[in-house]
This record gives C-alpha cells, structure tokens and sequence, in this order.
C-alpha cells in the first residue's frame, strides 16, 4: 500500500515539473499502515481568497500542501496544469528556479495546510 501524492520539483532546466510519487507504508501489527517518519519543522493553516492569480514563484521551502476545501489550479513552465482538490497532497520542492503559478478554481476560497520540511 502506499499514499499518493504530486511532486513539484525544479529540473535541470530551472523548470518546475510534475511527479506522480508514492508514500511507501508498511504493516503495523496486523492492525494498520504507517509511513516512514517524515521530520517537520512546522505547519501552517492557509486560506487562499480573491480573484487574483499568484504568478510565477518558488516554494519558500520543501513543504507538503494538504487541499482542505476548496481547488487550487497550479501552472508549470510548459503550461502543464493540475488541479489539487480536498484531500490531494502535493510535496512543493521547486525552491529554485522559474517556479510555478498559482490559481483559485471557480473564484472559492481555498483552505490548506502546508507542513514544512527540514
């Protein structure tokens, strides 16, 4: 079994791209399954409003990003978009480079966490 999730990363050509990637988990007693610990440095509850885009930017950090209501449109440098509904997870790791854009779907607020990453 494991969790999925996005990779957003920055390749060799200072573009941000798209990953689909697997959170391995492992049989806990018979009774679950847990992942590996994952070291946070800490959390952040954000709620994204008002008709405008967030042109091109970086990730401040390696962080996750958990959709908790609402839909968020990300755009890459070759115009790839996805959309990151409740309960999508997305690991943001384009740091450097051009970075990504940023778009609230259907003008709704958009709520999430984001749990930075040491």
């Amino acid at each position: 079994m494991a969790v999925k999730a996005t990779r957003l990363y920055t390749g060799p050509d200072g573009e941000s791209h798209f990953e689909d990637i697997e959170i391995p988990l492992k049989d806990e007693r018979g009774v679950s399954q847990w992942s590996e610990l994952i070291k946070a440095t800490g959390i952040i509850f954000v709620e994204l409003y008002g008709d405008k885009q967030i042109d091109w930017h970086n990730a401040p950090h390696r962080q996750f990003v958990i959709t908790l209501e609402g839909a968020r449109e990300m755009e890459i440098g070759d115009g790839t978009k996805r959309i990151f509904k409740p309960g999508d997870i997305l690991l943001a790791e384009d740091t450097t480079g051009r970075g990504h854009v940023t778009r609230r779907v259907k003008n709704q607020p958009h709520k999430a966490i984001f749990i930075t990453l040491g």
